[in-house]
């Protein structure tokens, strides 16, 4: 059993197996929220979480492209899809955890982390079980070896890995979820689509605590919010901060188009 939270971190990024890195999160969850255990020490976080041998993990430019419509092979390559990102943003909260382990801030902002890999440890689970209602499995898939850049662009500092997971990364997720849902739903997959609905929900609130402590380390360091995020964006993130945005999600969670739209509109520029 972890002596620490930053020791049971540590342990479920050693894990390779989904099944059990699930379980052990929930425990390790429960015992937080029990008042159990304290953030203490730990070993550090290995550089890549570990991970079962399939599915197989592709660059990029490998990846096969899915399939358009509402056809079994659509939905589920779809939902392993989203599997291989929940289990990454499973490893990414105890990484966050793991390696910014500063016990000079409140308990406040563990428990929203401890909460938000709960909840990634429950999406990921909601999605194999799908996936197994489907005659499929994760791990049936190549899936992404793109998704773990983030943890090594920002593993330097924690106000920039608050400001690229949550604020760039899963509200990304707030962007394209809805026209998922709606999709299998127009296909009659309303079981799936109802996962989506949880994890769409859990969501806005993962990136609510994202702005929230974005906010509160930005105070620590006596920096404005706003021109901190879009700095370290320009400087951490590849990728393009990519219209359409789902403003009312957004909104909901605390960011607002003030935040995130100068970026669009220079990448729009650019491109002019």
């Amino acid at each position: 059993m972890a002596a620490s939270l930053v020791d049971g971190a540590v342990e479920i990024l050693r894990t390779a197996a989904p099944a059990e890195k699930i379980r052990l999160t929930h425990a390790l969850a429960d015992r937080w929220r029990a008042g159990g255990i304290e953030l203490g020490a730990g070993p550090p976080p290995p550089d890549r979480p570990a991970r079962p041998a399939a599915p197989a993990l592709l660059l990029p430019r490998d990846m096969p492209k899915r399939r358009s419509g509402g056809g079994l092979p659509s939905r589920v390559a779809l939902l392993h899809a989203l599997a291989h990102i929940e289990l990454n943003a499973l490893d990414l909260v105890w990484d966050l955890v793991a390696r910014f382990a500063d016990p000079a801030l409140p308990r406040e902002f563990w428990s929203d982390w401890v909460k938000v890999a709960d909840e990634e440890a429950t999406h990921h689970g909601l999605l194999a079980t799908r996936l197994a209602d489907l005659g499929a499995a994760y791990g049936d898939l190549p899936a992404h070896d793109g998704l773990w850049q983030a943890a090594e662009a920002t593993a330097h500092d924690l106000l920039a890995r608050l400001a690229i997971v949550p604020l760039v990364l899963e509200a990304r997720g707030l962007d394209v979820t809805p026209q998922m849902i709606l999709g299998l739903d127009r296909f009659g997959d309303t079981a799936s689509a109802d996962v989506l609905r949880v994890i769409y929900r859990d969501e806005i609130g993962h990136v609510a605590i994202g702005r929230r402590w974005f906010d509160a380390v930005c105070a620590t360091r006596s920096l404005n919010p706003e021109p901190t995020w879009q700095d370290l964006v320009r400087r951490h993130f590849k990728g393009a901060l990519k219209r359409p945005f789902n403003t009312e999600a957004r909104d909901l969670a605390g960011l607002p188009a003030d935040f995130y739209e100068p970026l669009a509109a220079l990448i729009d520029g650019e491109r002019a």
